[in-house]
């Protein structure tokens, strides 16, 4: 019988592994579905940038937050909004993941580690991320449910800040992992008690406050944002020089 791996990487969702929100993608997914109106998705947004922006862990700013990310699905059937969920995937979510994130994401699995993601996202949309990635599984905010529906209530407390750090203390508890020898990956200081919480963290696309915390402590920082620009700023001009270079080539006499 195969023993359970005792390392872990726990990832961040927003802007360490997928570009953006994925909380606003199932809203986008919801509101061009019909499932709620533009003066809905404005108050969602509004709340979820204001979380963003924010970046303290105030109560009431984390409240109005909460209550935005589960009111939009209350009153709506589970199976209906996991089918949305995987089209949302498909639609949404799969063109913006970091495959750079994926690679390193990938290299744990492929060294028997397990690789779980954390995030604030309801869990049933974490869990399909991390299906379809292949990963070992996801922790994200808990809805509550009544007889299949969603209440539009939070079962718990949003998983933010030093939720997060909780969490994966109790999984490691549960599975047997050591986290003095286990990865933590995130883009935002918020995520600070989620990073230190193992003895190996990182920073992708870190935020300034997580940048130089990062720096400070010598922790692997990478900056997939930077590479992108690049590519998008260079790659034009690399092609013409490249196309230049082949004129330029004396061809071989017959």
């Amino acid at each position: 019988m195969a023993l359970k791996p005792n390392r872990a990487a726990f990832f961040d969702v927003d802007n360490t592994l997928v570009r953006g929100s994925t909380l606003y993608f199932l809203g986008r997914g919801m509101y061009q579905r019909g499932y709620f109106t533009k003066a809905d998705i404005s108050r969602f947004v509004v709340a979820n940038l204001r979380f963003r922006m924010t970046g303290t862990e105030k109560k009431e700013v984390i409240e109005r937050f909460q209550n935005a990310a589960t009111d939009f699905i209350g009153g709506h059937n589970v199976v209906d909004i996991l089918k949305l969920g995987e089209e949302i995937y498909d639609e949404f979510v799969s063109p913006k993941l970091w495959e750079r994130t994926c690679e390193i994401a990938r290299d744990h699995l492929a060294k028997g580690e397990s690789v779980w993601l954390v995030t604030a996202a309801p869990q049933d949309m974490a869990e399909i991320i991390a299906n379809r990635l292949g990963f070992t599984g996801a922790i994200g905010s808990k809805a509550v449910i009544k007889d299949g529906i969603y209440t539009g209530a939070l079962d718990g407390k949003l998983l933010h800040g030093t939720e997060k750090a909780v969490a994966i203390r109790k999984l490691a508890e549960e599975q047997g992992y050591d986290l003095k020898d286990c990865y933590s990956y995130s883009d935002s200081h918020n995520d600070l008690p989620l990073l230190t919480a193992v003895g190996h963290p990182s920073a992708i696309n870190p935020d300034a406050i997580l940048r130089i915390k990062a720096l400070a402590e010598g922790w692997p920082v990478h900056d997939f944002r930077r590479a992108r620009y690049l590519n998008r700023l260079l790659g034009p001009a690399v092609s013409r020089l490249a196309a230049l270079g082949t004129l330029f080539v004396p061809r071989k006499r017959r």
